[in-house]
Order: C-alpha cells, then sequence, then structure tokens
C-alpha cells in the first residue's frame, strides 16, 4: 500500500499528497522583487505533481537577505508578483507556500556559484549599497568573515515586527502555507544555538531565553495568519550531531513550545554552524530520524528532508509514520516531474493518471504506439 499520495488536510488547506518542494534560494531577484524566472521555476513544480510548492527563503527586512539577489517581502511592492505566482501554483492544482527567514550573520554574500561568501563583489548591481550584518552576540560566522554587530532592543523589535508584518503581505499574495526559517545558522537558528548565543540579557542564557526571540515571532505571526492556514517553523534539529550546540532534546523541548503556540508542522533540517564540524554521516535520508522523533515526542506533524531521492524511500517515510510530508529539494530541480514520475513507480498500472490533462493524452497516446511496436511518425 502506497500512501505518498493521499492527501494531508492541515487545519482548513488539503494538500492533495505528501511531496513539498524544499525552499530553494534561486538568487534571481532583484531589490528583491520576484520575476519572470520564479513564475516558471515555481510553476512547473506545480505542473509536475507536487503537492506544496514552497517558494525560497524570503527576506523579511531588505538586511535580512542572504545575497543581494534573494527574494524579498519587507514591502506591499513585492506583492503584484508574488500574486501572479500563487496564481499559477493553485491553477495546477498545488498549494502554494513561501519560506519567511532572515539571514543575520550570514547576510550580504556572494551567490554560492561564487563562493557564498562576504565580499564586494555581492554588491556589484548599481545602487545596491552594503548593509550591516547582525546576529545575537556579534560572532563571526567563520574564519574570514566580518564580525555583525550585536542586536540591540531596537533590532529586536524591528525584527520582531517584520514578520508578521511579511506573514500579512504573504497572505495577501495568495500563499496559503508559511514556513518560518529557524535553521541552517540564519538568524533565528542563531539565536537558538548555545554556539552563537552568548547573550546574558532575556533572549540568551539557558534554552527558554534562546527560545525566547523565536517563540515571540511566531506568536506574533500566528496572531496575523489566518487560523484557517497552516503554519511551519523549519529547525536544524541538530548543530553537529554531537553534545555541543542544539540538541535534538533541545528541538523537542522547543517543538512543544512551537505546538503550544499554534505552529502545525516541523520541518527536521540539520547543520548551519560554521564554527563547528558537522558529525553525522550524510547519506540517503539521513535527518529522516528527526522528522520521526519531533513526531513522536510532541505529536506535532513534520516534514522529513534531506538525500530522499526515489518513490519507494519517500513513501516508506509517510507509511511508516516518520513524517508527514517529505520535502524534495535538489532532486526536483533535477526532474520537475519527480512525483509524476513517483506514481508510475508506485502503481506502473495507472502511470499517467496523475498527469496535467494536456500533457497525459499524448503520453497515453505515445504508450499505447509504443505498446504496438509501431514506428513512430514525424510531423
Amino acid at each position: 500500500m502506497s500512501r505518498l499520495f493521499d492527501p494531508l488536510v492541515v487545519r482548513d488547506v488539503t494538500i492533495p499528497n505528501r511531496l513539498m518542494v524544499s525552499p530553494m534560494c534561486q538568487y534571481g531577484a532583484q531589490e528583491g522583487y520576484a520575476t519572470d524566472f520564479h513564475l516558471a521555476h515555481l510553476g512547473r513544480f506545480a505542473l509536475g505533481g507536487f503537492g506544496l510548492v514552497c517558494a525560497e527563503a524570503t527576506a523579511v527586512l531588505p538586511e535580512g537577505r542572504s545575497t543581494p539577489k534573494d527574494l524579498g517581502i519587507w514591502s506591499d511592492a513585492h506583492i503584484p508578483m508574488l500574486q501572479r505566482i500563487t496564481s499559477v501554483i493553485k491553477q495546477s492544482g498545488s498549494v502554494p507556500g513561501i519560506q519567511l527567514g532572515h539571514a543575520g550573520a550570514k547576510g550580504g554574500l556572494t551567490e554560492p556559484w561564487v563562493g557564498s561568501r562576504p565580499s564586494d563583489e555581492a554588491f556589484n548591481t548599481p545602487g545596491q549599497d552594503r548593509w550591516d550584518t547582525i546576529s545575537p552576540s556579534g560572532l563571526p560566522v567563520g574564519a574570514g568573515w566580518p564580525a555583525p554587530r550585536s542586536m540591540t532592543d531596537n533590532d529586536l523589535a524591528l525584527v520582531a515586527a517584520a514578520f508578521p508584518a511579511a506573514a500579512q503581505r504573504a497572505d495577501q499574495a495568495g500563499f496559503e502555507f508559511i514556513e518560518i526559517h529557524g535553521g541552517h545558522g540564519y538568524l533565528l537558528s542563531q539565536f537558538l544555538s548555545p554556539l552563537t548565543n552568548l547573550r546574558s540579557d532575556g533572549y540568551g542564557g539557558d534554552r527558554a531565553g534562546r527560545m525566547r526571540l523565536s517563540l515571540e515571532v511566531v506568536e506574533a505571526v500566528r496572531r496575523v495568519w489566518p487560523t484557517s492556514k497552516p503554519l511551519c517553523f523549519r529547525v536544524s534539529a541538530v548543530d553537529t550531531g554531537g553534545p555541543e550546540g542544539v540538541t535534538i532534546e533541545d528541538t523537542i523541548v522547543f517543538s512543544r513550545e512551537l505546538k503550544r503556540r499554534g505552529v502545525d508542522l516541523v520541518d527536521c533540517s540539520s547543520g548551519g554552524v560554521r564554527t563547528h564540524p558537522y558529525r553525522l554521516p550524510v547519506g540517503y535520508g539521513y535527518q529522516t530520524q528527526f522528522a520521526e522523533q519531533v513526531r513522536h515526542s510532541v505529536d506535532i506533524g513534520s516534514i522529513a528532508v534531506g538525500l530522499i531521492l526515489d518513490a519507494v524511500q519517500a513513501n516508506e517515510v509517510i507509511e511508516t509514520g516518520k513524517a508527514d510530508l517529505v520535502a524534495i529539494g535538489r532532486a526536483a530541480l533535477n526532474d520537475p516531474n519527480w512525483p509524476h514520475h513517483a506514481y508510475a513507480e508506485l502503481f506502473p498500472e495507472h502511470e499517467f493518471k496523475n498527469w496535467p490533462d494536456r500533457y497525459r493524452w499524448g503520453l497515453e497516446h505515445q504508450a499505447r504506439q509504443l505498446a504496438k511496436d509501431e514506428p513512430l511518425r514525424r510531423g
């Protein structure tokens, strides 16, 4: 039995299957504005059959971008193009989602294909000014990185207000799902980790202090985000896989607090602290264990992500109750029709059932021709 293509109802939103496109930065925006590229990029995943299509980490403030070419949602002017994107995703039968984030100390970088490093090269677009990066404690991300500015009370208030403002814009733009980015060493993750948060005020110190900003952000977003729509939080479930930094026990405690504040799903990734080596072996589905532990320890929805590459593997995650959704990232870039091909693998007798009508008839016709061993004619 396969459950990968069962619908998932979260609040009043029905996700038609358990496959989600993981948010992946594309570094194609100008001043935060989405472009026709983003429309085509995200729209093709909806046509490809993903139940939930999540837009990349979208900055809630201009200085919250990891690169100057990240998407943004700090202005109402960003809404119209995002509306076009959500409309296309919905028309294609998928649920449009968006990840909201702030890069913190990991801001102002070059694109990955030129090194993902802090450099004046990142600001070579005319009119693009460099911004100061911020963090909990002013610690550089790694060797050779500039020291960010330690956040003041005013900075904290600005960030805490920017997330709900962005959530309201996301609602106006037609998104049905929000994921708050609290992983991978970005700003909220920097507060959650004892490796990067050395503050001695109410936003640091013990676990409760380190969780405080993230929980304030969640509360503020949940107040303005419609109660009918799901709210998700992405975590780095562990910093390194060792005893230093965030541990799975920390994440379970944090997830309980998220659930109390109206979060429906926890997206369980890992890592992101560059000053400490990542200890876990990286292999097929290596992070699924975290989604399973959070789901069963907290009784909250979870998302598995990380080297989930084939239909049988993804289906096993859902069938065995390890997670509620499977997030597919780079495998989706390689094959935007991944869900359709997965369906054909799991249900070979209905190979083209889930394809859009405009595609299905042609594919079925070709399959019948091939089955009869008829030569395909040109023209």
